[in-house]
Formats: structure tokens, C-alpha cells, sequence
């Protein structure tokens, strides 16, 4: 088993295991947990997905990388400016650090999740 398949599954396990805690405990952060975890697999893909647009612009005229880094960055650094102002800066104390946590563990989770996969189907790819 590779490292990034336990990393993986544990990174799922505590993320289930701090969300159930929170529903069976019936406490105020389960709602924060949720959205944080959506946050944090979405976060991922994004991550990804930025990832492989950068190793497309290989032999691209610098135009084109340049007009790139402005769309992300004019999206990106407004988004994120918001994000922390309106929301981290806004939340209870009390709240923040298992937000931010279950939010790595999304981030975490779904990079390792995302790589497993593609190694599934190149696998398939290679033996049909």
C-alpha cells in the first residue's frame, strides 16, 4: 500500500470520524464541518485542476500565460480575500480551528482520492 493511500484513508477517517463526533454529540459545529469539508474537496479539485492547466501552457506563447495568471489571480485573490473576511474573520472562535481542520482533511482527502483514481484507469488503459 502506498504512502498516499493511507494518507488517504486516514485522512477520511478522522474527517467521518470528527463529523459523526459532532452529529452524535449534537453539537453547534456539525453544520460548519459539512460545508467546510465541501469546502475543502472543492478547494481540492480547483487545486488540480490549476495543476494541469499550468502543465498545459508548455510551448504556449507568453500571451497566453500571461493572460491565464491574470484570470486566475483576478478570480482567485477577490474570492479568497472574501472568504476571509467574511467568513473565517466573521466565525465564532470556538469554531475556527475544527473548520479549518476538516477543511485540510477535504483538501487532503481529495488530492489523494483524485490521484488513486487516475492510477485505477491508467492501470485499466494499460492492460485493455
Amino acid at each position: 500500500m502506498r504512502k498516499s493511500d493511507i494518507l488517504m484513508i486516514l485522512s477520511f477517517v478522522v474527517a467521518v470520524g470528527m463529523i459523526v463526533k459532532a452529529f452524535i454529540l449534537d453539537e453547534e459545529v456539525k453544520v460548519f464541518l459539512l460545508v467546510f469539508f465541501a469546502v475543502g474537496l472543492g478547494l481540492a479539485l480547483l487545486r488540480l485542476f490549476v495543476n494541469g492547466a499550468i502543465k498545459k501552457m508548455k510551448g504556449k506563447d507568453w500571451k497566453v500565460k500571461v493572460l491565464f495568471f491574470a484570470v486566475l489571480l483576478g478570480f482567485g485573490l477577490p474570492f479568497q480575500s472574501w472568504f476571509r473576511k467574511e467568513v473565517l474573520f466573521s466565525m465564532d472562535r470556538a469554531y475556527l480551528v475544527s473548520s479549518i481542520i476538516i477543511m485540510i482533511l477535504g483538501v487532503l482527502f481529495m488530492t489523494t482520492f483524485f490521484g488513486y483514481m487516475m492510477r485505477k484507469m491508467n492501470a485499466k488503459k494499460l492492460t485493455v
